[in-house]
């Protein structure tokens, strides 16, 4: 998800983020509450129902309010990322059981996946499949998306192998990933575990494997264990789990608060927190964490009009940068004024970071960073 050399196809396409689970695990609790909850941030990014199980989220970012006041503007528009609510999945997914197929699709359709695995014990609660145990649930899911990319994989190798053997360069390079990637699906393993060059990766992409997508596990714990999540038994099981997992992270959330916080006011929902012994109810940091699963980062915008987030990809130039705002920005690009977040903040004004020495041009080859802050010249 970090290819710099990636086209700046943003602006149209919003990156998405796909929530699955296994049934009675709060995945759409949370995704109800993800949705709800953000929708009061931004008037310039109302919750649109896109499809029933579609909804634009806004990115929670604290630096907005503090460029607000150096802008002296009334409007601020964060950064968002679109999250599915992907049709729960049971075990024989990969052979069409239950909403399987529609549930592989959607999943095809993601750029990340958020697994949302149980990490409480409710007698009230059924879970599917007997005791709570969330690795057990991971491999559940796992396991369907291995088999669905085996499947792909074999077909793959039997359309392949006709071009490879009349000597097609691409092919015969393509062929020898499929021949690596067969024997380590069929034991089980997940496609982002196979060493792989900067060349195969990048080939790989092309295979469009749904274990290929980096994971987020949204651990989904007892309102009582917020507070001391990670001292949680299940959720130091995920927690060691992802270490062994490359392109996976883990956020304690608890999706029953989040039930219960949808009708408060924010004040009273602080309230609500602090009495629980936190800050948050992990929704803003599951937000951040898909944010950066996806690979982005966030520049601003800031002037009278308006303080602005712009989505970008780690790893983009200038002019790729420049391309989020308008097309022609990218291709008349001659040069980026840029101060960073940090510096601006602390010296309070555009000319105190000038004076400072701390406001610079950057050319077509400045990669960009997270914070900063720009304006572009650019030829009509």
């Amino acid at each position: 998800m970090t290819d710099p050399g990636a086209g700046a196809t943003l602006p149209g396409s919003m990156l998405k983020a796909g929530i699955v689970g296994l049934p009675n695990v709060g995945k759409s609790t949370l995704f109800n509450a993800l949705t709800r909850s953000r929708k009061a941030e931004a008037a310039n990014y109302p919750f649109c129902t896109i499809d029933p199980n579609v909804g634009v989220v806004t990115v929670p970012d604290d630096r907005l309010y503090v460029l607000q006041k150096i802008a002296k503007t009334s409007v601020v528009i964060p950064a968002a990322i679109e999250f599915v609510d992907i049709a729960g999945l049971v075990a024989g997914a990969s052979k069409g059981e239950g909403l399987g197929n529609q549930f592989l699709a959607n999943i095809r359709e993601v750029d990340a996946i958020v697994q949302v695995v149980r990490c409480f014990e409710d007698s009230d609660v059924v879970h599917t499949m007997g005791g709570v145990d969330p690795v057990r649930d991971i491999e559940v899911i796992t396991t369907e998306l291995v088999l669905a990319d085996l499947e792909a994989v074999t077909k793959r190798i039997e359309k392949t192998q006709k071009k490879a053997k009349s000597g097609d360069k691409e092919a015969i390079a393509e062929m020898a990933l499929l021949q690596k990637l067969e024997p380590h699906l069929n034991a089980g393993k997940t496609a982002n575990l196979l060493p792989c060059s900067d060349d195969e990766k990048t080939m790989m992409k092309l295979f469009q494997l749904l274990t290929a997508k980096p994971v987020l596990f949204a651990c989904n714990v007892a309102e009582s264990d917020l507070a001391t999540a990670e001292q949680n038994k299940f959720v130091q099981k995920v927690a060691e789990y992802v270490r062994t997992h490359h392109d996976a992270a883990y956020v304690p959330i608890s999706a029953k608060i989040e039930a219960e916080l949808i009708d408060l006011s924010p004040e009273e929902a602080k309230s609500f927190l602090k009495d629980l012994g936190v800050d948050d109810s992990g929704v803003s940091a599951l937000i951040k964490a898909s944010y950066a699963l996806l690979g982005l980062q966030t520049y601003f915008t800031a002037g009278e009009k308006e303080v602005r987030a712009w989505t970008i990809k780690k790893g983009w130039k200038a002019p790729q940068a420049a391309g989020v705002i308008h097309t022609d920005f990218e291709k008349g690009f001659i040069k980026a004024e840029v101060v960073s977040y940090e510096d601006l903040a602390r010296l309070g004004s555009v000319a105190a970071a000038r004076d400072a020495g701390k406001y610079r041009l950057e050319g077509k080859e400045y990669v960009f960073q997270d914070g900063d802050v720009a304006l572009f010249r650019f030829n009509n």
